[in-house]
């Protein structure tokens, strides 16, 4: 894995925690989408080398939906960047983790995504993340 890509935080309402970052991190967020597969739309902020991604449920099924309910706004999940995606979610599997989604999926910021089972990391949702290259 070559560095955290972002930490993802799990909102009630975007708009309202948008203008929060902006006052806490001293920056506007730079980006919104929507990503109707999972449910959710994000908000990405940076902040020096480091990236947070505000997730907020846009259907009461999705995993953020789910995640809020049972836990409340906070912490969801800790990216990683990785160069090729499927040879490392490959080798986590042979390491023992339990990858939700063995085949990566589009994911917000132009990347492919896969997650690892908390159960499997002290608690914590890792995600890998890989930027999508234009061919």
């Amino acid at each position: 894995m070559d560095k955290i890509e972002h930490i993802g935080i799990a909102v009630k309402n975007l708009k309202e925690s948008n203008e929060l970052f902006a006052k806490l991190l001293g920056v506007p967020h730079y980006k919104t989408e929507e990503v109707a597969s999972e449910g959710v739309k994000t908000s990405f902020f940076q902040s020096g080398p480091n990236k947070i991604e505000l997730l907020e449920a846009t259907n009461a099924n999705s995993p953020i939906a789910k995640f809020l309910e049972k836990k409340g706004e906070g912490i969801h999940h800790i990216a990683f960047a990785v160069e090729d995606i499927v040879k490392e979610t490959a080798r986590l599997k042979d390491e023992g983790f339990t990858v939700l989604n063995e085949v990566p999926k589009k994911g917000a910021d132009n990347k492919l995504v896969a997650f690892l089972h908390p159960k499997g990391t002290n608690g914590v949702l890792v995600e890998l993340c890989q930027e999508i290259k234009e061919a």
